[in-house]
């Protein structure tokens, strides 16, 4: 397993915000010290603007470039986020490139992005780092990508990037109602959707992510991007579903059951034990 990540990432909060720099740099520091998975580390690539542009409008990334105001209330500017925002896309570019390589692969960086619109910053993400790596698979060789997101939120963003893009699918299993309230149905050709109301049973969530990756295999993919947000675990303090530390090593194993290419993106996950349940995924994945 190749981990991505630049600590650098680490070097900006905002006070009392929870998607802090403890979720990175605690999570680097237990993959550092577990000796279970053999680990690889690397640096993000240098995301180019056409890779930016391709699923960002010119307008917002100007605005991100540009601004000194905070996005909206739980978006905010802090000093260089444009430039964190950046070497985060330049992550899940980096593990894309790696996984077409048949290399398996983690950006573990912040800020998350599957929240970002075309032309907007919102839900603590500033770009789409997901997309913009699914784009850059499509454009170079036109592969076939699935996006599988189990972060406890509706993948928004990714999802409406991506829509109707013959080449792509989104896949994402999301507490409804939850922010950002949207992903209550399948819509347009390509976005399924699989919506949990909260405090769902941890044997029943099992049973809509099983669905999600049986529909994720029936699509045929040569390549799966997972946003992978640890934000269903049951202590998490900004949802309210069930989760287990087991049962993200369990979704690790499916996906690597899916038996195709696959990069992972690291989305939320705001409780102390994320550490902890990023590795037991990573455990899942790697088949230990």
């Amino acid at each position: 397993m190749v981990i991505i990540t630049d600590e650098r990432c680490t070097g900006y909060a905002a006070p009392g915000h929870p998607e802090g720099p403890a979720r990175v740099s605690g999570t680097l520091d237990r993959l550092r010290r577990q000796n279970e998975i053999p680990l690889t580390w690397t640096a993000p690539c240098s995301a180019r603007e056409e890779q930016v542009l391709r699923a960002h409008s010119s307008a917002h990334l100007h605005h991100l470039l540009s601004t000194t105001d905070d996005f909206d209330p739980d978006t905010p500017w802090v000093h260089d986020i444009a430039e964190h925002a950046w070497r985060s896309a330049g992550g899940a570019l980096r593990a894309m490139s790696l996984a077409r390589d048949g290399q398996a692969a983690f950006s573990i960086m912040r800020p998350p992005g599957h929240h970002a619109t075309r032309g907007r910053a919102m839900g603590f993400c500033y770009l789409n780092n997901v997309a913009i790596a699914a784009l850059e698979a499509i454009s170079d060789c036109g592969e076939r990508l699935a996006v599988f997101d189990f972060d406890v939120h509706h993948g928004n963003g990714t999802e409406a990037i991506l829509l109707n893009n013959s080449h792509a699918a989104t896949f994402s299993v999301h507490q409804y109602p939850c922010y950002p309230g949207t992903g209550t149905e399948h819509i347009g050709n390509n976005a399924f959707n699989y919506p949990v109301a909260p405090m769902t049973p941890r044997v029943d969530y099992r049973k809509v992510l099983a669905q999600a990756l049986e529909d994720v295999k029936a699509f045929r993919p040569d390549l799966v991007a997972v946003s992978a947000g640890f934000d269903a675990y049951v202590d998490d303090p900004i949802a309210q579903e069930t989760l287990e530390a087991e049962d993200f090593h369990w979704i690790g194993a499916q996906v690597r059951s899916l038996g195709v290419p696959a990069f992972h993106v690291l989305e939320g996950g705001y409780s102390t034990a994320l550490p902890e349940l990023v590795l037991a995924y990573l455990r899942g994945v790697e088949g230990k």
